[in-house]
Protein backbone atom coordinates (compact mmCIF):
# COMPACT_ATOMS: atom_id res chain seq x y z
CA UNK A 1 0.00 0.00 0.00
CA UNK A 2 1.14 3.79 -0.89
CA UNK A 3 -0.39 5.69 2.30
CA UNK A 4 1.72 9.30 1.61
CA UNK A 5 2.24 11.49 -1.07
CA UNK A 6 5.74 12.20 -0.56
CA UNK A 7 6.11 8.30 -0.92
CA UNK A 8 4.54 7.59 -4.40
CA UNK A 9 6.45 10.85 -5.38
CA UNK A 10 9.73 9.19 -4.39
CA UNK A 11 8.85 5.78 -6.40
CA UNK A 12 7.67 7.63 -9.21
CA UNK A 13 11.15 8.93 -9.42
CA UNK A 14 12.82 5.92 -8.98
CA UNK A 15 11.08 4.37 -11.86
CA UNK A 16 12.16 7.44 -14.00
CA UNK A 17 13.35 6.53 -17.43
CA UNK A 18 14.97 8.21 -19.86
CA UNK A 19 14.01 6.27 -23.04
CA UNK A 20 10.55 6.13 -21.37
CA UNK A 21 10.55 10.34 -21.21
CA UNK A 22 11.76 11.07 -24.47
CA UNK A 23 9.19 8.62 -26.12
CA UNK A 24 6.46 10.25 -24.10
CA UNK A 25 7.51 13.79 -24.81
CA UNK A 26 7.96 13.54 -28.34
CA UNK A 27 4.35 12.12 -28.63
CA UNK A 28 2.78 13.63 -26.11
CA UNK A 29 2.55 18.07 -26.07
CA UNK A 30 1.94 18.03 -22.30
CA UNK A 31 2.95 21.49 -20.86
CA UNK A 32 3.98 18.85 -17.36
CA UNK A 33 7.81 18.10 -16.51
CA UNK A 34 7.66 14.29 -18.04
CA UNK A 35 9.48 11.36 -15.61
CA UNK A 36 9.63 8.72 -17.81
CA UNK A 37 7.68 6.36 -16.15
CA UNK A 38 5.53 3.63 -18.21
CA UNK A 39 1.68 4.01 -17.56
CA UNK A 40 0.96 0.25 -16.63
CA UNK A 41 3.51 1.14 -13.68
CA UNK A 42 1.31 4.20 -12.61
CA UNK A 43 -1.87 2.31 -12.57
CA UNK A 44 -0.56 -0.20 -10.32
CA UNK A 45 0.55 2.78 -7.99
CA UNK A 46 -2.72 3.94 -8.25
CA UNK A 47 -4.15 0.95 -7.23
CA UNK A 48 -1.69 0.66 -4.01
CA UNK A 49 -3.32 3.90 -2.65
CA UNK A 50 -6.07 2.92 -0.05
CA UNK A 51 -9.40 4.27 -0.96
CA UNK A 52 -9.93 5.93 3.10
CA UNK A 53 -6.75 7.78 1.34
CA UNK A 54 -7.88 9.16 -2.54
CA UNK A 55 -9.31 12.24 -1.39
CA UNK A 56 -6.34 13.18 0.59
CA UNK A 57 -4.01 12.29 -3.05
CA UNK A 58 -6.18 14.33 -5.39
CA UNK A 59 -5.87 17.20 -3.03
CA UNK A 60 -2.71 17.63 -4.34
CA UNK A 61 -1.47 19.64 -6.79
CA UNK A 62 0.20 17.14 -9.49
CA UNK A 63 3.58 18.67 -10.70
CA UNK A 64 4.21 16.06 -13.34
CA UNK A 65 2.73 14.50 -16.40
CA UNK A 66 2.38 11.51 -14.42
CA UNK A 67 1.17 12.69 -11.42
CA UNK A 68 -1.64 13.97 -13.65
CA UNK A 69 -2.06 10.47 -14.94
CA UNK A 70 -2.28 8.92 -11.22
CA UNK A 71 -4.59 11.64 -10.49
CA UNK A 72 -7.22 10.89 -12.96
CA UNK A 73 -6.93 6.85 -12.22
CA UNK A 74 -7.49 7.83 -8.50
CA UNK A 75 -10.80 9.69 -9.41
CA UNK A 76 -12.15 6.91 -11.38
CA UNK A 77 -11.74 4.87 -8.38
CA UNK A 78 -14.52 7.10 -6.40
CA UNK A 79 -17.85 5.94 -5.95
CA UNK A 80 -19.64 7.61 -9.10
CA UNK A 81 -21.69 10.85 -6.68
CA UNK A 82 -17.97 11.62 -5.76
CA UNK A 83 -16.57 11.08 -9.08
CA UNK A 84 -18.46 13.85 -10.29
CA UNK A 85 -17.62 15.79 -7.57
CA UNK A 86 -13.58 15.86 -8.49
CA UNK A 87 -14.37 15.26 -12.09
CA UNK A 88 -13.82 19.01 -13.41
CA UNK A 89 -10.73 19.61 -11.07
CA UNK A 90 -8.92 16.67 -13.23
CA UNK A 91 -10.11 18.36 -16.40
CA UNK A 92 -8.26 21.34 -15.75
CA UNK A 93 -5.20 19.71 -15.36
CA UNK A 94 -5.41 18.15 -19.06
CA UNK A 95 -3.22 19.06 -21.69
CA UNK A 96 -2.43 16.36 -23.81
CA UNK A 97 -3.86 13.52 -25.76
CA UNK A 98 -2.82 10.99 -23.20
CA UNK A 99 -3.71 12.39 -19.96
CA UNK A 100 -7.32 13.19 -22.01
CA UNK A 101 -7.81 9.61 -23.21
CA UNK A 102 -6.60 7.37 -20.18
CA UNK A 103 -8.65 9.00 -17.99
CA UNK A 104 -11.67 8.95 -20.05
CA UNK A 105 -11.16 5.22 -20.55
CA UNK A 106 -10.75 5.04 -16.69
CA UNK A 107 -13.97 7.06 -15.69
CA UNK A 108 -15.80 5.15 -18.43
CA UNK A 109 -15.63 2.31 -16.65
CA UNK A 110 -17.70 4.28 -13.56
CA UNK A 111 -20.38 5.76 -15.54
CA UNK A 112 -21.85 3.00 -17.82
CA UNK A 113 -24.47 2.60 -14.99
CA UNK A 114 -24.84 6.35 -14.88
CA UNK A 115 -24.98 7.71 -18.56
CA UNK A 116 -27.99 9.80 -19.32
CA UNK A 117 -26.88 11.29 -15.67
CA UNK A 118 -23.64 12.06 -16.59
CA UNK A 119 -24.24 12.92 -20.34
CA UNK A 120 -26.25 15.84 -18.91
CA UNK A 121 -24.33 16.64 -15.84
CA UNK A 122 -20.65 16.87 -17.47
CA UNK A 123 -20.57 15.64 -21.09
CA UNK A 124 -22.70 18.02 -22.81
CA UNK A 125 -20.78 20.84 -20.86
CA UNK A 126 -17.57 19.82 -21.90
CA UNK A 127 -18.77 19.29 -25.54
CA UNK A 128 -19.39 23.20 -25.39
CA UNK A 129 -16.53 23.63 -24.20
CA UNK A 130 -13.90 26.48 -26.50
CA UNK A 131 -11.04 24.95 -25.15
CA UNK A 132 -9.69 22.10 -27.42
CA UNK A 133 -8.83 19.48 -24.36
CA UNK A 134 -11.86 20.11 -22.48
CA UNK A 135 -13.76 19.78 -25.93
CA UNK A 136 -11.64 16.24 -26.58
CA UNK A 137 -12.26 15.30 -22.94
CA UNK A 138 -15.95 15.26 -24.26
CA UNK A 139 -15.78 13.91 -27.50
CA UNK A 140 -13.43 11.04 -26.41
CA UNK A 141 -15.82 10.18 -23.22
CA UNK A 142 -18.51 9.57 -26.09
CA UNK A 143 -16.44 7.14 -27.57
CA UNK A 144 -15.59 5.07 -24.49
CA UNK A 145 -19.34 5.39 -23.18
CA UNK A 146 -21.90 6.04 -25.83
CA UNK A 147 -21.52 4.03 -29.11
CA UNK A 148 -24.72 2.53 -28.53
CA UNK A 149 -27.78 2.18 -30.91
CA UNK A 150 -30.03 5.06 -28.16
CA UNK A 151 -27.14 7.60 -28.52
CA UNK A 152 -26.09 7.53 -32.07
CA UNK A 153 -28.34 10.46 -33.01
CA UNK A 154 -27.11 12.30 -30.35
CA UNK A 155 -22.94 11.44 -31.10
CA UNK A 156 -23.80 12.54 -34.86
CA UNK A 157 -25.52 15.87 -34.21
CA UNK A 158 -22.58 16.60 -31.72
CA UNK A 159 -19.87 15.95 -34.81
CA UNK A 160 -21.84 18.26 -36.91
CA UNK A 161 -21.55 20.80 -34.50
CA UNK A 162 -18.40 20.79 -33.80
CA UNK A 163 -17.36 20.12 -37.80
CA UNK A 164 -16.35 23.27 -37.95
CA UNK A 165 -13.59 23.01 -34.79
CA UNK A 166 -9.89 23.80 -36.53
CA UNK A 167 -8.16 22.23 -33.42
CA UNK A 168 -6.26 19.22 -34.16
CA UNK A 169 -6.65 17.04 -31.05
CA UNK A 170 -10.53 17.93 -31.23
CA UNK A 171 -11.14 16.72 -35.12
CA UNK A 172 -8.63 13.56 -34.51
CA UNK A 173 -11.07 12.63 -31.75
CA UNK A 174 -14.17 13.31 -33.72
CA UNK A 175 -12.41 11.04 -36.39
CA UNK A 176 -11.88 7.95 -33.55
CA UNK A 177 -15.35 8.68 -32.29
CA UNK A 178 -16.94 8.28 -35.66
CA UNK A 179 -14.65 5.59 -36.88
CA UNK A 180 -15.77 3.68 -33.73
CA UNK A 181 -19.67 4.28 -34.67
CA UNK A 182 -19.06 2.78 -38.14
CA UNK A 183 -17.42 -0.64 -36.29
CA UNK A 184 -20.39 -0.85 -34.38
CA UNK A 185 -23.28 -0.07 -36.24
CA UNK A 186 -22.05 0.55 -40.22
CA UNK A 187 -25.31 0.76 -42.12
CA UNK A 188 -26.41 4.15 -39.43
CA UNK A 189 -22.67 5.91 -39.24
CA UNK A 190 -22.23 5.05 -43.49
CA UNK A 191 -25.78 6.92 -43.94
CA UNK A 192 -24.12 9.68 -41.60
CA UNK A 193 -21.15 10.22 -43.47
CA UNK A 194 -23.02 10.39 -46.77
CA UNK A 195 -25.25 13.47 -45.07
CA UNK A 196 -22.48 14.74 -42.85
CA UNK A 197 -21.12 18.30 -42.76
CA UNK A 198 -17.27 17.12 -41.74
CA UNK A 199 -15.10 18.70 -43.80
CA UNK A 200 -12.48 17.35 -46.23
CA UNK A 201 -9.83 16.81 -43.45
CA UNK A 202 -12.19 15.12 -40.76
CA UNK A 203 -14.19 13.39 -43.31
CA UNK A 204 -11.32 11.54 -44.84
CA UNK A 205 -9.40 10.98 -41.19
CA UNK A 206 -12.68 9.20 -40.31
CA UNK A 207 -12.59 7.08 -43.46
CA UNK A 208 -8.25 6.55 -42.61
CA UNK A 209 -9.47 5.52 -38.76
CA UNK A 210 -12.08 2.96 -39.57
CA UNK A 211 -9.36 1.47 -42.76
CA UNK A 212 -7.02 0.73 -40.59
CA UNK A 213 -9.48 -1.48 -38.32
CA UNK A 214 -8.97 -5.30 -38.17
CA UNK A 215 -12.50 -5.72 -37.38
CA UNK A 216 -13.56 -4.07 -41.25
CA UNK A 217 -13.58 -6.67 -43.91
CA UNK A 218 -11.69 -5.49 -47.36
CA UNK A 219 -14.50 -5.04 -49.29
CA UNK A 220 -16.03 -2.27 -47.36
CA UNK A 221 -12.66 -0.43 -46.55
CA UNK A 222 -12.26 -0.54 -50.83
CA UNK A 223 -16.05 1.21 -50.84
CA UNK A 224 -15.07 3.87 -47.85
CA UNK A 225 -12.02 4.93 -49.94
CA UNK A 226 -14.35 5.43 -52.70
CA UNK A 227 -16.12 8.11 -50.79
CA UNK A 228 -13.12 10.30 -49.91
CA UNK A 229 -13.31 13.74 -50.67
Amino acid sequence: MIDDYAELKNKLEQHADEKSRDFTMKICSTGHPVLGVKVPQIREYAKKVPPEKINEFIAIRPSTYEEVLLRGFLIARLPYEEMLKEFDTQVKFIDDWSTCDLFCSAVGKNVKKNRDDFLEKKVKKLLSSKKEFTTRVGVVLLKCCYVESDYLGFIFGTTDELSNREEYYVKMGLAWLISECFIKFPTATMEYLLRSKLPKWTFNKTISKICDSYRVDKETKKLLRAIKK
